[in-house]
C-alpha cells in the first residue's frame, strides 16, 4: 500500500494503481452502478491531455523531462494500457471533476514512474499542476465528450446507417417488379409494389444520416482553453489556439473553438442536438423494424409477404417456430436510445448560472446512444435485410384481392358507384377486377 495525501487528508491505495487519492475517494463515494464513461471517453480524455501539454511545452511552460514523461503516459491512455485504472462511476461528483482527476492521477503517477520516480511522488510530476495545467473540468470534460462522439458518428455510425440504406435501396430494385395490396389504418389499400415499400424506408434512412451529420457538426466546436468558466484563468496567451491545432493534429479532424466560451461551458447543446436526431432515427427504425415483422408474420396465418433470415430457434416449448428476432433487437435498442436522449433533456435543462454540471450523465448516454445504435443497425443489416426475400404468390393474391381496387374505377363510374362494386366483391367474395370485368365496366 502507499499512502498519498489530498486537500482532505491522507488516503491509502494499492502499490498497483496508477489513480491517486481524488480518484479513491470517488470510488468510495460513489459505489453507485458499476458503470464507468467508455473507452471512447477515456481515449478522447487522453487526447485533451496530450493536446494540452503539447501546447503548454510549445509556450515553454513545462520542463522538457516531465512534458516528455506526460507526453508518453498520455499516449499510453489513448492506446487503452490504462484503461483497468479509470474506475469512477458514471454517477460521481458534478461536472466530471472526479473524472477529470482520474486521468490527471493516472497520467502523472505513469509520467513519475517513466521518470524514475514512485507513484504519488507529486514533487516530481503533479496532476494538477502540470497535467491539468491551463484547463479545468469545466472545458475538458465536454470537450472530451464532443471528440469522443463525433469520431464515433464519423468512424461508425454514419458509415453503418449507410449500409443499411444501400441494403434497402437494393431490395427496393430486386422488389420493384411485386405488386402487392397497400394498407393504411391497417386495413387493405390500393396496391403498391413492394419495391415502393422498400424505397421508402431507404429514402427514410437516408434523410436521417443526413440529419445526424448536419447536427455533428456542433460537436466540433469545443470549449477547450475557456478553463473554469470561460474566461481563461490561468492560461498563458495562445494557449486556445494551440491546443486546438494539437487537437486536429491528433485526431485528424478539424475540431474548432466555441464561439463564445462562456455559453459552451454554461450548456451541452451539441450533445443535446445529436441525441435528438439520434431519437428521430431511433423512431425511423422503429417503424421500419415494425413494418418488417408484420410483413413477415405467419408463416400461415399472417401476413407472410416476406421472409426474414432464420437466425435462430424462436421458442422453447414451440417446435418449429422461428421469431423475427433481429427486428425486435432493433425496437429494443430503439427504445434505449429514446430513453437516453429523455435523460439527455432532462441533464442539459439542469445547467445552472456558469456551468452544467450533469456533463458525466450526459457523456455516457450519448456515447451509449451511438454505440447501440450502430452495432445493431450493422447486425440488423447484415443478419435480416440482406436476407430479405418475397413471396411473390402472396403479394399478388393480396393485391388481386384488395377492396380498395374499386378505386381505380372512381373516374370511370365514380366514388359511390365503385363503393358499391367494393361492397360486392366483399359480400361475394369476388375481386373487384371480376366484377368489374363482369358488368362491362
Amino acid at each position: 500500500m502507499r499512502i498519498e495525501q489530498d486537500a482532505l487528508g491522507k488516503v491509502k491505495l494499492p502499490d498497483d494503481v496508477y489513480y491517486g487519492a481524488q480518484t479513491k475517494r470517488a470510488v468510495d463515494n460513489f459505489p453507485i452502478s458499476g458503470l464507468t464513461l467508455p473507452r471512447k471517453f477515456i481515449k478522447a480524455q487522453g487526447v485533451v491531455k496530450l493536446a494540452a501539454a503539447r501546447a503548454n511545452n510549445g509556450l515553454g511552460e513545462l520542463d522538457k523531462k516531465v512534458f516528455r514523461a506526460i507526453e508518453k503516459a498520455a499516449l499510453e491512455v489513448i492506446k487503452g494500457t490504462h484503461d483497468d485504472h479509470f474506475v469512477v462511476d458514471v454517477y460521481q461528483a458534478g461536472a466530471g471533476t472526479s473524472q477529470n482527476m482520474n486521468v490527471n492521477e493516472v497520467i502523472a503517477n505513469r509520467a513519475i514512474e517513466i521518470l524514475g520516480g514512485k507513484k504519488g511522488d507529486y514533487n516530481i510530476v503533479h496532476p494538477n499542476d502540470h497535467v491539468n495545467m491551463a484547463q479545468s473540468t469545466n472545458d475538458t470534460i465536454p470537450t472530451a465528450m464532443y471528440i469522443a462522439s463525433y469520431e464515433a458518428l464519423k468512424e461508425h455510425l454514419v458509415p453503418v446507417f449507410k449500409g443499411l440504406k444501400n441494403s434497402l435501396l437494393h431490395k427496393s430494385r430486386e422488389f420493384d417488379g411485386i405488386v402487392k395490396a397497400g394498407r393504411t389504418h391497417m386495413q387493405d389499400a390500393v396496391p403498391i409494389r413492394l419495391g415502393q415499400e422498400f424505397g421508402g424506408y431507404a429514402e427514410t434512412v437516408k434523410k436521417d444520416i443526413h440529419r445526424i451529420e448536419r447536427a455533428s457538426e456542433s460537436l466540433l466546436n469545443l470549449p477547450i482553453g475557456g478553463n473554469a468558466l470561460g474566461t481563461g484563468i490561468n492560461a498563458r496567451a495562445g494557449f486556445r489556439n494551440k491546443v486546438l491545432r494539437e487537437i486536429r493534429k491528433i485526431t485528424g479532424i478539424k475540431f474548432k473553438g466555441c464561439d463564445n466560451l462562456f455559453e459552451g461551458i454554461q450548456n451541452a447543446t451539441p450533445a443535446l442536438e445529436v441525441s435528438a436526431m439520434l431519437r428521430g432515427a431511433a423512431v425511423s427504425l422503429t417503424k421500419i423494424a415494425n413494418d418488417l415483422r408484420l410483413l413477415s408474420s405467419g408463416p400461415r396465418t399472417g401476413f407472410a409477404e416476406i421472409q426474414l433470415p432464420a437466425v435462430q430457434p424462436g421458442s422453447s416449448i414451440m417446435p418449429g417456430k422461428v421469431n423475427p428476432v433481429m427486428a425486435e433487437m432493433m425496437n429494443m435498442v430503439c427504445f434505449q436510445v429514446i430513453g437516453n436522449d429523455t435523460t439527455i433533456s432532462y441533464a442539459c435543462q439542469a445547467s445552472q448560472l456558469e456551468l452544467n454540471v450533469m456533463k458525466p450523465l450526459i457523456a455516457y448516454n450519448l456515447i451509449s446512444s451511438i454505440d447501440i445504435l450502430s452495432n445493431a443497425v450493422d447486425v440488423f443489416t447484415r443478419r435480416c435485410v440482406d436476407g430479405i426475400t418475397a413471396d411473390v404468390k402472396r403479394c399478388k393474391e393480396y393485391a388481386d384481392a384488395t377492396l380498395a381496387m374499386a378505386t381505380a374505377l372512381n373516374p370511370i363510374i365514380g366514388y359511390s358507384a365503385a363503393a358499391e362494386i367494393s361492397k360486392e366483391a366483399y359480400r361475394t367474395g369476388k375481386s373487384v377486377r371480376q366484377l368489374a370485368i363482369e358488368k362491362g365496366i
